[in-house]
């Protein structure tokens, strides 16, 4: 069956929180739902294939290499692969993580 979602209505932010919600999870890649409160955060960590981050709602820091970029919604940015990413909630924020394994 097919359903048409809002992409904010997929994760609901809860309090000191950061909430995620698997869409799509395949060998080949896998997309994310993330609500996080503000103050919440993914610590530096690196991955082994390019992600994308697309803000949806609210506004995010996200460090990639050393560089912290600031991301509101509607914005996106690619994680390069092995690069060290972190990402913090400036206020709270929604994304959706794309990650293709290949």
């Amino acid at each position: 069956m097919v359903e048409v979602n809002r992409l904010t209505d997929l994760v609901d932010y809860q309090q000191g929180s950061v909430v995620s919600r698997t869409i799509i999870k395949e060998k080949t890649g896998t997309v994310t739902a993330f609500a996080f409160d503000e103050g919440q955060g993914l610590s530096e960590h690196t991955a082994p294939y390019d992600a994308l981050v697309h803000v949806i709602d609210g506004e995010a820091k996200i460090t990639v290499s050393g560089e912290t970029l600031e991301l509101g919604q509607g914005e996106v940015v690619i994680l390069p692969a092995n690069q060290p990413h972190a990402l913090e909630a400036a206020q709270r924020f929604k994304m959706v993580l794309t990650m293709i394994r290949s």
